[in-house]
């Protein structure tokens, strides 16, 4: 499931399809009901909820285990946790045994994947990097094994995932039932991701194998840099917006009368929409600039839960919605590392990168922030919390990267 969760946000961020997994499961969990839990609607948040921080938290003990018996046996430790803990989550009867499989088990397992693939894409490209990143598609000097290894870990993690996985566990669901969705998932995984684990390898691998230690992972001085800093702060804040969509739209969807199978084809589209705009991120960072491009797009994102969301009360509607905000959330994931490197330089970006999926850690309890604020405010508008959430942060997210931006350089149209 997050095969590419490891390139979800290069899901990584290990996430489109891991996180549209769990909004598949969790609207159907609400709507038939799991095991003997009473407040499933309650607990069932927290299984995303945990996936996801353990999903950030394993940067570090990822790059420690990757010293010490290299990358090919790291990648495939990762690979075996995500699809042990997907298929022992079949076998669960209540709610906090689906919290250990899916979210802690699954989550490490997709963490540790992710943090390596992300490690050891950016020493293959020169040129076109944010490209390179975002789709891993071709190198120019022609490295396609390698590249097709990380294509594979995005398939079967993240945009080419999240369209079939949504509508099949729909399908899976509905004939054989939730316990097997998990172990089909499960066994996919094993077999797509040790497909990436047996092509995929460093370009320039040390000779000899130090052990790391945190003191060497962890470079304080990063946190010295302000411009860093506030591209930290600026993807939390974003963050905290980026999952409720995918948390919570095929259970709005279920709210205005939409069928579980349309609910599971916006997660689809959604997702197949991330993929093409990583692609067309990538390749448009290029040309007008990394931070302009992600400046723009998040804007944009913003917009859509803003202007379409909160009017989208038929398919269609929701529909636009999904595919517009699909090709604008993926920016971040697409352009992350690229943008580290430029701020940070390529020396300390496996530190910068560990202290931003550490701080990322905050981001994951987005859902639960907003469904806080919906229970708040009360059920006369059910939802509308949600929408403005995902808006607003986005927008936020959009105002420090606009002063990020002329930290950098203070001419409008410079290429950044």
């Amino acid at each position: 499931m997050a095969g590419l969760w490891c390139w979800a946000p290069a899901f990584v961020k290990s996430l489109p399809w891991a996180l549209g997994l769990h909004g598949v499961m969790q609207a159907y969990f609400l709507q038939h009901g799991f095991g003997n839990a009473s407040n499933a609607a309650i607990q069932l948040p927290f299984v995303g909820t945990v996936g996801m921080v353990f999903l950030n938290l394993m940067g570090a003990p990822a790059q420690i285990l990757q010293s010490m018996v290299g990358v090919k046996w790291t990648l495939l430790i990762g690979t075996i946790l995500k699809a042990l803990g997907l298929i022992i989550a079949g076998f669960a009867k209540e709610t906090w045994q689906l919290i250990i499989c899916q979210g802690i088990i699954f989550g490490s397992g997709a963490s540790i994947t992710y943090c390596i693939a992300m490690a050891v894409a950016p020493a293959w490209f020169r040129k076109r990097r944010a490209l390179a990143i975002g789709i891993i598609g071709k190198d120019p000097k022609k490295k396609i094994g390698h590249a097709f290894s990380c294509f594979l870990f995005k398939a079967s993690g993240s945009g080419i995932g999240g369209v079939a996985m949504p509508l099949m566990m729909q399908a899976i669901n509905s004939t054989l039932g939730p316990s097997w969705s998990y172990r089909i998932l499960g066994f996919m995984v094993l077999v797509l991701d040790l497909m990436a684990t047996m092509l995929i390898r460093e370009k320039n691998p040390s000779k000899e194998r130090k052990r790391k230690r945190l003191s060497d992972i962890f470079h304080f001085d990063v946190l010295k840099d302000a411009n860093y800093v506030i591209y930290s702060v600026a993807s939390v804040i974003g963050l905290l917006g980026y999952f409720v969509p995918y948390f919570y739209l095929p259970s709005y969807a279920g709210h205005i009368g939409l069928t579980s199978q349309q609910g599971s084809v916006l997660v689809a589209v959604a997702s197949a929409c991330n993929f093409f705009g990583r692609c067309l991120m990538g390749y448009v960072a290029d040309y007008i600039g990394k931070l302009n491009t992600n400046l723009i797009v998040t804007i944009i994102g913003g917009l859509s839960s803003l202007l379409i969301w909160t009017f989208a009360y038929d398919y269609g509607t929701l529909m636009a919605y999904a595919v517009v905000f699909g090709l604008t959330c993926a920016s971040y994931f697409c352009l992350l590392s690229p943008i580290v490197v430029q701020l940070v330089g390529l020396d300390r970006y496996p530190s910068a990168l560990s202290f931003l999926l550490l701080t990322n850690v905050i981001s994951v309890f987005g859902p639960n922030i907003a469904s806080a604020v919906e229970q708040s405010v009360g059920a006369s508008n059910p939802y509308f919390s949600y929408k403005m959430f995902a808006g607003v942060t986005y927008l936020v997210n959009a105002v420090l990267l606009v002063i990020l931006k002329f930290r950098l350089d203070r001419r409008p149209w410079a290429i950044l």
